[in-house]
């Protein structure tokens, strides 16, 4: 997004979080409802583009968001997309984009309130690390002409039972509407939105062996003295690393594994 639509998207962002701040709105509901308007601006592209249209007055954008949604989504969510038109955005895309992040977040909040937002943001991860292993099942939930109802079945099986329903409503969403997303962007850009959500940083710890708890806590400690802020750690074995361990925050790794030593120390010899 450029400088407008970043400015449109972060004060979008206050108006959600003013909400979630009065209990009596249903998070889960508004998500819905958030959701159910993304597919309309996305599959109504004249649409989007008048309430775009930067040479139109905003409260007159305003004012036909409310007309065009009066009877079919509550009234906070009608003022949030009247409140999100009145603003000025670059691409009438970066409006979509924006409320389909807004429809996560309000799901997001529906699991704060319910205190399981760590369970959501743990679950999220675990599923895109199925997802990674399995080429059959990452298949099935990508496929272009596979009917969505059908995917969304599937998504249910899997995680009816053994995930929280927030997280299954996110990923159900994902994998119907994936809007040109790869399914692991999909899944990284909802894990980093929870974390937000926390204000931490989400960090990948890879180790040889699991790690227990007290371990964790001084990794967890290490890291947010490190950042400035706390550090998620969403926790990944693998046998391959022999020791040590590789964290990864972002585009960035801190590596301290046996094996990338060994490897070091090969290239030296070697050079």
């Amino acid at each position: 997004m450029s400088l407008a639509s970043r400015e449109a998207l972060a004060s979008a962002r206050e108006s959600l979080d003013a909400l979630a701040d009065n209990t009596s709105v249903d998070a889960a509901k508004l998500a819905d409802e958030l959701a159910a308007v993304t597919a309309l601006l996305d599959r109504e592209v004249s649409l989007r583009r008048v309430l775009t249209d930067p040479a139109q007055p905003g409260e007159a954008k305003a004012e036909l968001a409310k007309r065009l949604l009066g009877g079919q989504v509550g009234g906070e969510c009608a003022d949030l997309l009247a409140g999100m038109v009145r603003l000025r955005w670059s691409r009438s895309r970066d409006l979509v984009d924006a409320t389909e992040e807004l429809a996560s977040s309000a799901d997001l909040v529906a699991a704060e309130r319910q205190g399981v937002l760590d369970d959501v943001e743990n679950e999220l991860f675990r599923f895109g690390r199925i997802v990674a292993s399995d080429s059959a099942l990452r298949s099935a939930l990508t496929d272009k002409v596979a009917d969505r109802a059908a995917k969304a079945g599937l998504v249910r099986r899997l995680l009816d039972g053994r995930a929280n329903p927030v997280t299954e409503r996110l990923v159900a969403r994902l994998v119907t509407a994936p809007r040109g997303r790869s399914l692991e962007a999909g899944l990284n850009a909802l894990s980093k939105l929870a974390a937000e959500r926390r204000d931490r940083t989400v960090a990948v710890v890879t180790s040889a062996v699991p790690l227990d708890d007290r371990q964790k806590q001084r990794l967890g400690d290490a890291l947010a003295k490190l950042y400035g802020r706390r550090v998620h750690l969403n926790m990944d074995v693998d046998p391959e690393v022999i020791g040590g361990i590789e964290v990864r925050i972002g585009d960035e790794v801190i590596n301290g594994t046996i094996a990338d030593r060994l490897s070091e120390a090969e290239r030296r010899m070697a050079g």
